[in-house]
């Protein structure tokens, strides 16, 4: 009897945790910031550090303020994925190696049915 007891306990707050996770509508601005840079092959540089490659001729913007809405994903986390997927796919087209991320949002869709992550973002191309 204890050990069933233990074992729905134990469900409980898995299901509790997984639901938490899955169930999450946005990231920290520290999640973000560490977390997409993972997901995309071009690099994600700031605001400020573009500002200074530029003066100093080591980058050049090629787009300026592209807003992109990603593909859905399952989890916020699959939403930066595919976020990430978009990013790359433009800094290819644009020439280019190098984003810098302005803004991010998620759109809460219907009633609660989903998240969608729009970003808007520079590409550049860097030495």
């Amino acid at each position: 009897m204890v050990k069933s007891i233990n074992s729905v306990i134990l469900l409980g707050a898995i299901c509790t945790f997984v639901s938490c996770t899955v169930f999450k509508l946005s990231m920290l601005p520290s999640e973000v910031y560490n977390t997409l840079p993972n997901f995309t092959k071009s690099k994600m540089i700031s605001y400020q550090k573009a500002e200074e490659e530029i003066e100093a001729h080591r980058c050049k913007y090629l787009v300026k303020g592209r807003d992109y809405s990603a593909n859905m994903g399952l989890t916020v986390k699959d939403d930066l994925k595919n976020g990430a997927k978009g990013i790359d796919d433009w800094v290819d087209l644009d020439g280019g190696n190098t984003y810098v991320l302005l803004t991010y949002r998620w759109e809460v869709l219907g009633d609660n049915v989903g998240t969608q992550l729009h970003l808007k973002f520079d590409t550049m191309l860097c030495e």
